[in-house]
Formats: structure tokens, C-alpha cells, sequence
């Protein structure tokens, strides 16, 4: 069984967006790393990694990505220990 973590702790997440995601919001997720995956077989998916202080930090990220229009594809939270970001 896996232990389950306080939400109000930092946490590193992956989240994935349908697109590439314009230059001119990318202040906007200024606490992620982006990068783009291109596929052969679809459009272009934006990976968003970072450590995030909290769950309301998320909910900010979330939100940032429905204000722009993007097709939200998973959210994942990476293992504790893990630093997916350097």
C-alpha cells in the first residue's frame, strides 16, 4: 500500500497539454519546465514538470491552462523523491 501524502506538501507533477504552447504565455508557468513532444502520429503534446508547493499551486496551473483554451490530457504526480526537473 502506498503512503498517502498531506496535500498542503510540495510535490512534483507531469502534466500533459494537447499543442505546443505559445512563447508569449510561457511566463505564465514560469515555476514548470516545458518541453514539446512532437508524435508522428498527432499534433504536438506540451509537458509541463515541476515541483509545486501545494495543491492550491495546482489548482493555479490548472486553471492558467483552461483560461487558455488547452486540451488538458493527464496530470500525474511523480513519486516522492522524485525530482523529474533537473
Amino acid at each position: 500500500m502506498s503512503e498517502k501524502r498531506n496535500p498542503d506538501e510540495p510535490a512534483v507533477y507531469r502534466i500533459a497539454v494537447q499543442g505546443r504552447l505559445d512563447e508569449t504565455r510561457w511566463d505564465w508557468f514560469e515555476e514548470m519546465m516545458m518541453t514539446v513532444e512532437i508524435r508522428h502520429d498527432g499534433p504536438p503534446v506540451t509537458i509541463l514538470t515541476g515541483r509545486l508547493p501545494d495543491q492550491a499551486a495546482l489548482q493555479g496551473i490548472l486553471s492558467r491552462i483552461g483560461m487558455l483554451n488547452l486540451k488538458l490530457i493527464s496530470v500525474r504526480e511523480m513519486e516522492r523523491g522524485s525530482d523529474e526537473t533537473s
